[in-house]
């Protein structure tokens, strides 16, 4: 997600915390650019993760197990 999109995301969130209303068509953007958001972090998470190792302390390394 570009700095472009977070901003905008912010603006939205400046005016309604001003007591302004959004349009309809701003709800849906405000609310796509979430989700796009959300998505973003989750990806970025479960990148760092599948590159997290555990040692142990004879120094085997072994990653992470999923959860199910």
């Amino acid at each position: 997600m570009d700095q472009r999109k977070i901003d905008r995301i912010n603006e939205l969130a400046r005016r309604v915390k001003a007591g302004e209303t959004l349009t309809p068509a701003e709800l849906a953007e405000r609310d796509a650019l979430r989700r796009e958001y959300i998505a973003s972090v989750k990806a970025s998470l479960v990148g760092h993760l599948e590159n997290t190792y555990i040692v142990e302390p004879d120094g085997a390394r072994h990653r992470l197990p999923k959860k199910k």
